[in-house]
């Protein structure tokens, strides 16, 4: 992909949400490094489900510890894998109290020596509460990195290089949520909605999905919805089978017709 596409892309992403933000729910480093280190293989709502019961009890990793593996499971049972999770959650805690005072190392190698804690966690970290123009790849990311053609690669650490030497600089620093929410909303895995892409003129996907046909019915119901919003009023037109007379209903008619001649004669 050309690099003025490349930035013509993310212009157009920009325009379109100027201020993007994660959508896993935290109120500091230590939420943000715990929501991210569950959200690996479950969604973000899962996940939020899971902390809107466990801060308000315990967001620190002193409180959390006291808890114990035990403790934290019951709140974590809407996040999968959440044994292994409770596991880590808790080996996290106890090494940022013994080693880091209690708060969330601003390295990458204290951070990706946590238990849970990979290299995409250590992005979102570093770029979110740190600033750092880092670039964390998901599952979506990488999809919409090679789908549109703007990283290609086979690996995510292949896909986060090509995205940190092609994408321009004034957009690093929101590039990550830019492409997530793109793919999580818009160039999803099984159908992606190319009709309503912004950026889809500009994606070198060549099997887009095509919009709709609008047929007779379509284009009625839209004039009903629209007469809907101005206030005005429009009949629905007659069903099909409405204008058919039901099967057998015309039988009792012609026997009462027969009676009716029979006794006449």
């Amino acid at each position: 992909m050309h690099a003025a596409t490349r930035r013509a892309i993310f212009r157009r992403l920009a325009a379109a949400n100027p201020e993007p933000k994660t959508e896993l729910e935290h109120s500091g480093p230590f939420e943000l490094l715990v929501a991210v280190m569950l959200s690996a293989h479950t969604t973000d709502k899962s996940v939020n489900a899971a902390t809107r019961r466990l801060f308000p009890l315990a967001n620190t990793p002193e409180a959390i510890l006291a808890l114990g593996e035990e403790g934290v499971k019951p709140y974590l049972k809407t996040v999968g894998l959440y044994n292994a999770k409770s596991k880590n959650l808790i080996g996290l805690c106890r090494m940022l109290v013994e080693l880091h005072g209690g708060n969330v190392p601003a390295d990458r190698g204290s951070l990706e020596a946590l238990p849970g804690v990979g290299r995409k966690t250590a992005n979102v970290v570093l770029n979110i509460i740190f600033g750092e123009r880092e670039i964390a790849v998901d599952t979506h990311i990488f999809r919409v990195a090679n789908r549109t053609g703007l990283a290609p690669g086979k690996t995510p650490r292949a896909v986060e290089d090509a995205l940190k030497a092609g994408t321009p600089d004034e957009f690093k620093h929101n590039a990550h949520h830019w492409l997530i929410l793109h793919g999580r909303y818009v160039c999803t895995a099984l159908r992606p909605a190319c009709p309503k892409c912004i950026i889809s003129d500009l994606c070198e996907y060549p099997d887009k999905t095509k919009p709709k046909p609008v047929t007779k019915e379509r284009r009625s119901q839209r004039a009903l919805r629209g007469a809907s919003k101005t206030g005005m009023f429009l009949p629905q037109p007659p069903r099909r089978d409405s204008l058919r007379p039901r099967k057998g209903s015309l039988r009792p008619a012609l026997r009462t017709r027969k009676s009716d001649k029979a006794q006449a004669d």
